[in-house]
C-alpha cells in the first residue's frame, strides 16, 4: 500500500508539472485563475487533511479508551468471579454475560479444567470468535510474565492493537486475571466509526471542491480587475501604433495602474507633439524646396537660353569665342545643365513627397519604349537590348522613360560598357503570361566591378555617395531614388544586386497593367512635368 502511495503522488506530481507547463505561454488570465486555484486547493487539502487525522484519532481514541476500560471491568468482575480452574460451561456462561456491556464486544475466554485441559469459552459460541483471530504477537504479549519491580506491580498487563479484516477495521485486547485465572480477549468492530469518518472525509473533500471553485471564481473576477486596465493599455498602444497620436487613456484611482495609464498619457502627448513638430518641419522643407525649386526656374530659362547660345558659338568654326575663355564657357555650359537638372529632380520628388504625382497612363510596346530610350540619349552603341517586341503594357510611358534613363544611364557611368537590358514576362498567379496579368521584368546589368556590399542597402538613398572622397559628381544623388518612386506609383519595384559572372544588376518590375490602380488613384496631370533622371 506505501508503494502504490508514493507511485500515485509521483504520477499526480508529473501530471501536475505537464499542465503547468502547457499552461505557462497562455493568457495571464488562465495563469492568475490557475495560480488562485492551486494555492486554493494546496490549503484547502491541507486543511482537510488535517482536520480528517485530528477528528480520527479523536473519534477512534474515544471509543478504544471507552471499550478498554469496559473490558477491564467485565475481567475483573466477571472472569475474575470464576475459579481458577473453570469449566467450559462457566467459561461459556461468563463469557456471554461479559459480552452483554455496554459496549457489546465479542469476547473468548482461556483457562485450565480441572483435569489440566484447556478449555475455551466465547460469547459468539464455538464457531464465533477463536484464538486464531487473535494477531500472534498480542497472544505472546498477554502471556508473558512481566518482572515484578517498583514500578511494575502487576505481572501481567492489558494489550490492544487495531487490525484491519476484510476492509472492516477491529479493536482488538487481551490481558489475564490479576492473582491466576482465565486469559480473556475483545473483538469489537469499528465499523461505525470508520462510516462516520468516511461521511467526515466526503464532507470536507465536498468543502474543498466548493473552495476549488469559488477560489477560481474570485480569480476570475480579481483578474479581470486587474486585467481590465491593462487590456486597454495593449489597446491604446496599438491605436498609437497605427498612428492615432491622439489617443489617451482614462485615469482613475491612486494605484500602480493609474501611475501607468498617466505615464502612458504623458509619453503619448510627448510623442504626439514631437511628430507634429517633425511634420510641421517636414513641410516647411517641401515647400522650402519647392518654391526654390520654382523660383530656380525662371533665372534658369534665360541663363539655359544664354548657354545654348554660348555653346552655338563654341560649335562654330571661326567664333568669336576668344580661345582663353573657351574652357570657362564650356564649364558654365556644363554646369548650368547640371543644375538644370537638378532643379527637375528637386521638383520631381517635391511631386512625390506631397503626394501630387499622377500617372497618364497608355498601352505601350515595352521594347519599343525601351529602344526610344536608349535611341533618344545616343546609347545605341553602348547597350545591348535583349526585347522581342509584342510585349505590351499599360503603364505611364514618361515615367518608364525615367526610370530607364537613370538605370542604363547609372550602368553606362559606373559599371561601364557594354549594358545589356533584357526584358521578360512574369506570369502572375494565375499562370496567364499575356492579357492583363503577369508582370514585365527588365534586367539591366553592366559588366563592371560591382556595388561593394555596405553600399547596396542604400543605392536607393537620396544624395547617397558611395564614396566619401568624391562628394561631388555630376549626377545629383536623386536619380536611383526617383527611379524608384516612379516604379512605385506603378505598383512595382527596383532591386539591386550584384551578378555571379560580375558587375551589378538592376531588376525593374511592373505590372501589365495598373489601371485598377490608376482607378482607385486617378489620373489628372497629363501636364505633369518631370524630369529625367541623373544616373
Amino acid at each position: 500500500m506505501t508503494h502504490e502511495h508514493q507511485g500515485g503522488a509521483r504520477g499526480w506530481s508529473a501530471a501536475r508539472k505537464g499542465v503547468w507547463s502547457r499552461l505557462r505561454f497562455t493568457s495571464l488570465r488562465l495563469r492568475l485563475v490557475v495560480v488562485f486555484g492551486l494555492v486554493a486547493l494546496t490549503a484547502a487539502v491541507s486543511a482537510s487533511g488535517i482536520a480528517y487525522w485530528l477528528n480520527r484519532e479523536s473519534v477512534l481514541t474515544r471509543t478504544q479508551d471507552a471499550v478498554l476500560r469496559d473490558f477491564e471491568r467485565e475481567m475483573q468482575n466477571r472472569a475474575g468471579a470464576l475459579p481458577q480452574h473453570p469449566t467450559q460451561d462457566e467459561l461459556q456462561r461468563a463469557a456471554g454475560q461479559m459480552a452483554n456491556s455496554s459496549q457489546r464486544f465479542t469476547v473468548l475466554l482461556v483457562a485450565t479444567d480441572p483435569d489440566g485441559r484447556t478449555v475455551y469459552g466465547s460469547s459468539g459460541g464455538l464457531n464465533g470468535f477463536s484464538l486464531q483471530d487473535v494477531p500472534v504477537s498480542l497472544r505472546d504479549a498477554v502471556t508473558e510474565r512481566q518482572k515484578i519491580t517498583s514500578t511494575n506491580k502487576y505481572p501481567h498487563h492489558m494489550y490492544w492493537l487495531r487490525t484491519v479484516d476484510e476492509d472492516t477495521p477491529y479493536l482488538v485486547a487481551g490481558t489475564r486475571v490479576i492473582g491466576g485465572g482465565p486469559t480473556g480477549y475483545m473483538l469489537k468492530s469499528l465499523e461505525p466509526e470508520a462510516k462516520d469518518l468516511n461521511s467526515l472525509a466526503w464532507s470536507l473533500g465536498i468543502a474543498t471542491a466548493l473552495a476549488l471553485i469559488g477560489s477560481a471564481l474570485l480569480a476570475h473576477a480579481a483578474a479581470t480587475t486587474v486585467l481590465k486596465p491593462v487590456q486597454r493599455l495593449g489597446v491604446a498602444a496599438r491605436r498609437l501604433g497605427e498612428g492615432k497620436l491622439d489617443t489617451r487613456l482614462r485615469v482613475s484611482g491612486t494605484d500602480e495602474l493609474a501611475d501607468l495609464s498617466h505615464t502612458f498619457n504623458k509619453a503619448a502627448e510627448a510623442l504626439e507633439k514631437r511628430v507634429a513638430d517633425m511634420a510641421a518641419r517636414d513641410e516647411a522643407s517641401r515647400r522650402f524646396v519647392a518654391d526654390m525649386s520654382h523660383e530656380l526656374r525662371t533665372p534658369l530659362t534665360a541663363i539655359t537660353a544664354v548657354t545654348e547660345v554660348l555653346e552655338e558659338e563654341l560649335e562654330f568654326e571661326g567664333g568669336g569665342i576668344d580661345p582663353m575663355i573657351e574652357p570657362a564657357v564650356r564649364l558654365v555650359v556644363s554646369e548650368t545643365r547640371r543644375l538644370n537638372d537638378l532643379v527637375e529632380n528637386l521638383m520631381e520628388v517635391t511631386r512625390f513627397d506631397a503626394g501630387t504625382a499622377r500617372l497618364v497612363l497608355d498601352d505601350v510596346d515595352v521594347a519599343d519604349q525601351i529602344t526610344a530610350c536608349i535611341d533618344a540619349r545616343a546609347w545605341l552603341d553602348a547597350v545591348d537590348l535583349d526585347a522581342e517586341r509584342g510585349i505590351h503594357a499599360r503603364i505611364d510611358p514618361r515615367r518608364l522613360d525615367v526610370i530607364l534613363a537613370n538605370l542604363i544611364g547609372n550602368a553606362l557611368k559606373h559599371g561601364g560598357s557594354p549594358v545589356r537590358v533584357a526584358v521578360r514576362e512574369d506570369p502572375g498567379e494565375d499562370g496567364e503570361g499575356a492579357g492583363d496579368g503577369g508582370t514585365v521584368v527588365i534586367e539591366v546589368r553592366d559588366h563592371g566591378p560591382g556595388i561593394p556590399e555596405e553600399v547596396l542597402p542604400h543605392v536607393f538613398d537620396r544624395f547617397y555617395k558611395a564614396s566619401a572622397s568624391r562628394p561631388r559628381s555630376e549626377g545629383s544623388g536623386l536619380g536611383l531614388s526617383i527611379a524608384l518612386e516612379n516604379a512605385h506609383i506603378h505598383g512595382g519595384e527596383i532591386t539591386a544586386a550584384n551578378s555571379p559572372e560580375g558587375g551589378a544588376v538592376f531588376t525593374l518590375r511592373l505590372p501589365r497593367d495598373v489601371s485598377a490602380r490608376s482607378s482607385e488613384d486617378p489620373t489628372g496631370d497629363a501636364g505633369d512635368e518631370g524630369a529625367e533622371g541623373d544616373a
